[in-house]
């Protein structure tokens, strides 16, 4: 397996594979997300993949995307209560359904923590939608620990 940058080539497939996340988010809060769609259109995605402040990488195997980690790079406010900082935050990672198990995601998720210390960060963050239990086990287990929590009243 090869973990590098995307590229325009790979557009199709991250589109597929974000499709797959969707269809997760969609039937833990079908109140927020919209089934048979996904988060980004194909214009959207090749302007992430050129903006260098929000780096996507695709796990690759024999020729095939199989996974993807869109990242963005966020600097905390500029507030004299905040200690300056950088973190690579995770947006979106997605294996596909096929080689799930197979420790693409642990590849995935080495390659970013890797980067984001490349990069000049002092961490990795990511949010997880509550009631995703096999997302928040699998992060957990890369060692990611909670540090904050949203709640919400819905009407």
């Amino acid at each position: 397996m090869k973990i590098r940058r995307a590229e325009e080539k790979d557009a199709d497939r991250v589109l597929d594979l974000l499709s797959q996340v969707l269809e997760i988010h969609a039937a833990i809060r079908p109140d927020v997300f919209v089934s048979g769609t996904t988060k980004h259109s194909r214009a959207e995605v090749l302007a992430i993949f050129a903006d260098d402040s929000s780096p996507v990488y695709v796990a690759e195997e024999d020729g095939a995307v199989i996974g993807y980690a869109f990242c963005v790079i966020k600097d905390r406010p500029k507030k004299e209560f905040f200690v300056p900082g950088r973190a690579l935050d995770i947006d979106d990672l997605c294996v596909d359904e096929s080689a799930r198990g197979r420790g693409v995601g642990e590849a995935l998720f080495r390659f970013v923590k890797e980067e984001a210390k490349r990069l000049g960060c002092q961490g990795v963050t990511l949010n997880v939608w509550e009631g995703n239990g096999p997302a928040r086990a699998f992060y957990e287990k890369m060692g990611m620990r909670p540090q904050r929590t949203v709640m919400e009243y819905i009407f």
